[in-house]
């Protein structure tokens, strides 16, 4: 298994409606095929010091094997995903985890 994490911050100016776009955007990828489990997120409001919150979306994927994440990275769903919403990250940090 691997475990894909994402996690986006978009940009400050971002408006409410391109946030829904945005995470509509994420909910797409769920269609590809390879993906086994799927969580989109936002921050918990959990107070703690080791927990981040400053992050404005969380996606979390499931592959069946690294094969299957590889199949994910060049699939046109998710390069259509990035060529639409990229502009909107001010940041983006991935945790792939096997």
């Amino acid at each position: 298994m691997i475990a894909h994490h994402v996690l986006f911050w978009l940009k400050a100016d971002t408006s409410e409606e391109q946030k829904a776009a945005f995470r509509n955007g994420l909910q797409s990828l769920e269609k590809i095929e390879v993906v086994k489990t799927f969580h989109i997120g936002t921050p918990a409001p959990i107070e703690r010091a080791v927990v981040d919150t400053t992050y404005t979306f969380s996606l979390v994927l499931f592959f069946e094997d690294l094969a299957a994440h590889d199949v994910y990275q060049v699939h046109e769903v998710h390069k259509a995903f990035l060529d639409e919403f990229r502009v909107l990250f001010e940041k983006v940090i991935i945790y792939d985890a096997h």
